[in-house]
């Protein structure tokens, strides 16, 4: 007998990535050789490399998860749904797998025979000083492929955060949808390229060694120009036409020892507030004080986006707010407490929304042009959609609505 595991729903190898949300999944027998009656029962467990991503099941929508699970399968090739869902991370891609066994003899062995099994991978936003050097190496060589030296895809994302569009993203409650989005959309430009890579986030309130060298994202050298090792393809980042990277520390910073000497806590930062209105206050510390602990691109809105730490930093400021709305219960958009609803929000800054530069509305209060066209698509999930509304990015995880998971989850944002 042999069985099908299909990861989000799905036969193709390109959707067998989970993270801390549940992932739904399907199994069939395929080939009911050997089995004597019209249902069988099949054992889920894992069996991934040592060190590598686990996951846990349970059969339906509510209830625990388990670290095993028993369906009953028809025969007759009749699906079966169930549920996965991560329970610690991967360092590859493939590192995690599902096994099924099923006793269908008498003398079969006690664990059951092996009747069919799926690797997969446990994609999770990581602490950049976390990584292992092939998740650093992986992902940097991503980055530089998406840039590839100016010609690349890259482009695109370094015009959609310029001063033109800075009403679109800063200064108004929609800050923190819009670039969840914007860091969404670049992640799966990153998986098209390489599917094991997520976007690891920089905890700028401390230090961070391991990012800023020259193996990684680099060192400060004269005049702030960015410094590379031979073997790091960043040294080959292109921006508008010109190459290279400027970044600097300011006032005798070193970010390899210690966090932003007045960049709040993170601890403070969740303590700002239990209501939004509150909490988006974030946008001026942490935030914008991370950004100008430097001299260099990072420093203002309209070249920030040409350093690839730009992304790093935003990754941050998104998994604060993921704290903030597990720590609040602030995914629901229908709370008032989760959102800003003002009726004299700017447009691109209510729930409904949608958020440019993915609905290609160009032209005032819009800004003139709209790049990169519309949101990236994945594999695994089928949210937020081609033009993603404001609101679209407040249930991630799909705590409210599982159909609303995004298909990202932070280290230490667990959903249960």
């Amino acid at each position: 007998m042999k069985v099908e595991l299909q990861i989000n729903n799905s036969s193709s190898a390109d959707a067998r990535f989970v993270g801390w949300a549940p992932a739904p999944c399907r199994i069939r027998v395929t080939n009911p050789a050997g089995a004597i009656l019209t249902k069988v029962q099949v054992t889920l467990s894992n069996a991934g490399a040592a060190g590598g991503g686990v996951v846990v099941f349970r059969k339906g929508t509510t209830g625990s998860f388990s670290s095993t699970l028993t369906l009953t399968l028809p025969t007759n090739g009749t699906t079966v749904p169930f549920f996965v869902a991560g329970r610690r991370a991967s360092v590859n891609n493939g590192d995690a797998k599902i096994e099924a066994r099923a006793k269908i003899l008498p003398l079969s062995p006690a664990g059951g025979t092996l009747v069919g099994a799926v690797k997969l991978m446990v994609r999770i936003r990581k602490n950049a000083e976390s990584l292992t050097t092939g998740e650093r190496d992986r992902f940097v060589q991503a980055f530089a492929q998406l840039n590839n030296q100016g010609a690349g895809r890259f482009a695109d994302f370094r015009n959609m955060h310029t001063n033109v569009s800075s009403p679109q993203a800063h200064g108004a409650p929609g800050f923190l949808p819009w670039h969840r989005a914007y860091l969404l959309d670049l992640e799966r430009e990153l998986q098209a390229i390489d599917a094991s890579v997520a976007l690891p986030y920089w905890r700028f309130d401390q230090a961070a060694p391991k990012l800023f060298s020259l193996d990684f994202f680099g060192v400060a050298g004269p005049n702030g120009a960015v410094q590379f090792s031979n073997t790091n393809p960043l040294q080959f980042w292109v921006t508008d036409g010109v190459q290279g990277i400027t970044r600097s520390p300011r006032n005798n910073w070193d970010p390899t020892a210690q966090g932003g000497p007045t960049v709040i806590t993170e601890a403070a930062t969740l303590a700002l507030g239990a209501q939004y209105s509150a909490f988006r206050g974030m946008e001026g510390n942490p935030h914008g004080t991370a950004h100008t602990r430097w001299d260099g691109f990072i420093f203002s809105i309209g070249t920030a986006a040409k350093d690839p730490l730009f992304f790093l930093l935003h990754c941050n400021v998104d998994r604060l707010w993921a704290k903030w709305q597990k720590q609040n219960g602030r995914f629901d958009s229908s709370l008032a407490a989760s959102y800003d609803g003002d009726p004299n929000n700017a447009i691109g800054h209510n729930l409904n929304d949608t958020m440019w530069p993915w609905n290609g509305i160009t032209g005032a209060p819009r800004p003139p042009t709209a790049p990169g066209g519309a949101m990236a698509s994945s594999p695994c999930v089928s949210a937020p959609g081609a033009q993603p509304r404001v609101k679209s990015s407040l249930d991630f995880q799909g705590v409210v609505n599982a159909a609303a998971r995004e298909g990202f989850d932070y280290d230490d944002v667990r959903f249960v």
